[in-house]
């Protein structure tokens, strides 16, 4: 069996910027043993297989170790893989996912994903300071992410976190954030319980970041960058319950699998 493979950085406008993802389109379900094999071969954050669904598609996508419920920039990736190669007409695309209905609509080269929001609650964790190595100025929690705020961009760069403990922490993982130089405000996210040390750019950690800093900084509207070693930028916008998520993405790779 030979499948088509689309490789595409996410939230960035260049190749080796943003976060890569592998896409694979289906025509059916593969095993999900065999999904989550392929997902490991590719030792990318993540690698997404989607499927015709009635009008739109359903969406999985699959770490190195495990399928995980909500993913941003794989979700991005796969709206440019159709709307640039796979022929797809509208504006809007639907997906069926294991977090709901979500879609991704098109202005020009930017990409605009619908989430739904994950607003944090204040949370003791006293291991916090050091896994990160470093005080924080406020720990919160959504529903499987650890929100950490820092003083400043320069605390969320310098960040060594100990994966090793991290993984002892009831959680996907921890995102540490704080206002940034020349954004609203920045982030990096970290994840060794999905098999991630850093994601170099992260969808579903700004459900969680966008409703806090809406909050803090008195708006909906904001921009942010992810501040890995790679990098990459969003816009981001609360809507109510829902998180708009605007981005770029640009195709690395085009190839084929042999299973």
């Amino acid at each position: 069996m030979k499948l088509t493979l689309f490789q595409a950085d996410a939230f960035t406008d260049k190749v080796f910027g943003g976060n890569p993802a592998a896409v694979c389109p289906l025509r059916e379900w593969l095993p999900d043993e065999l999904m989550q094999k392929i997902a490991l071969e590719n030792n990318l954050s993540e690698t997404a297989f989607f499927v015709p669904n009635g009008d739109g598609f359903g969406l999985r996508w699959f770490t190195p170790a495990v399928e995980i419920d909500l993913c941003g920039h794989a979700t991005l990736a796969s709206a440019h893989i159709l709307f640039q190669y796979l022929n797809f007409g509208g504006s809007e695309i639907r997906f069926q996912t294991r977090s709901g209905f979500l879609t991704v609509g098109r202005n020009g080269e930017w990409l605009t994903m619908n989430f739904p929001s994950d607003p944090s609650v204040k949370k003791e964790e006293p291991l916090m300071e050091k896994v990160l190595g470093i005080q924080p100025k406020e720990i919160l929690k959504g529903k499987n992410k650890y929100l950490v705020v820092l003083n400043s961009q320069e605390e969320v760069e310098r960040v060594s976190p100990d994966f090793s403990l991290m993984l002892q922490l009831p959680a996907l993982g921890v995102i540490v954030t704080a206002r940034g130089s020349d954004v609203d405000f920045v982030s990096r996210f970290f994840a060794p319980a999905a098999g991630i040390s850093e994601d170099p750019v992260t969808g579903s950690a700004h459900t969680v970041l966008t409703p806090y800093w809406a909050q803090v900084l008195g708006k909906n509207e904001m921009t942010a960058k992810q501040v890995s070693a790679r990098g990459g930028y969003l816009k981001c916008k609360l809507s109510g319950d829902r998180v708009e998520m605007s981005g770029k993405a640009v195709t690395y790779l085009i190839g084929e699998i042999e299973i």
